[in-house]
């Protein structure tokens, strides 16, 4: 039920936000509690939305073998698993210092609040982004204790922009059935050619805010380097899925991602 991989998605960046915030490495207590705070969110993040989505997976074929619907976990255990997942998130948040445990109800807000979006908007994409995006400003807090430094934002957009745009991409395996369903989402407002294209939009942007980052952090050629590194997975991804080809879409999505957040960080 909590996939692995996507969390490879989020932690690196929560890393990178603190190693940035200490200008070096943190402490290893930071280290710890950061990590346990990212899978204690996670894990509270993937759980409510099976929990709040699991008729919709069910009617899903794409879905519907997940572990809710198919019965291979029980609903009960699912309530249990979040209450513990929010429990381990607030200890962390309370063990970092007292601005990250003020903030853990906004950042689960955001991080549970998400599951409601499609129903709603088809902005749900940005929504997701924004999740995700807490985890680098919430580790500079946790280092540093406060948000005062245009560093830890421009790393935030970074990830709210370019987790909207592969969120766009991932959404268009399900066009046809989120419009039968009456579900919110760019592909099925625009269909698929024009999300792709607006998957590259996000794409573009996030690579000019990744650039501005580096010329803000004043850092060297070799994380230059890691920058056009991404530039470069962002064109790879975005070609592996030439023409509205899906077929490829777990090479494009799982892959690619999880090596843009792991080549940043290195």
């Amino acid at each position: 039920m909590i996939k692995f991989e996507h969390t490879l998605f989020a932690l690196p960046f929560a890393f990178l936000g603190s190693i940035l915030a200490a200008n070096g490495l943190p402490t290893w207590r930071q280290i710890l509690w950061i990590t346990v705070a990212m899978v204690g969110a996670r894990s509270a993040a993937m759980t409510f939305n099976r929990i709040i989505d699991r008729d919709i997976d069910a009617a899903n074929p794409r879905t519907a073998n997940r572990e809710l619907p198919s019965g291979k976990l029980s609903l009960t255990f699912a309530w249990v698993f979040l209450y513990i997942s929010v429990a381990v998130f607030v200890l962390a948040a309370w063990s970092l210092n007292w601005l990250t445990f003020a903030l853990s109800p906004v950042a689960l807000l955001f991080v549970l609040g998400y599951s409601y979006a499609k129903r709603f908007t088809v902005f749900a994409h940005l929504l997701l982004g924004a999740a995700l995006a807490i985890s680098p400003s919430a580790a500079w807090i946790a280092v540093r204790g406060n948000l005062m430094d245009e560093v830890p934002i421009l790393l935030s957009v970074f990830v709210l922009i370019w987790t909207a745009g592969f969120d766009v991409l991932y959404a268009c395996q399900d066009f046809e059935y989120d419009r039968k369903a009456g579900l919110r989402s760019i592909p099925a407002r625009f269909g698929i050619k024009n999300s792709l294209w607006i998957a590259r939009l996000f794409h573009f942007q996030a690579f000019i805010v990744l650039l501005l980052l580096w010329l803000v952090t004043g850092m060297s050629s070799i994380a230059l380097a890691g920058v056009i590194g991404v530039g470069a997975l962002f064109v790879y991804q975005h070609a592996l899925l030439r023409g509205g080809n899906l077929s490829r879409m777990n090479a494009a999505f799982f892959t690619t991602n999880a090596f843009v957040s792991v080549i940043l960080l290195a």
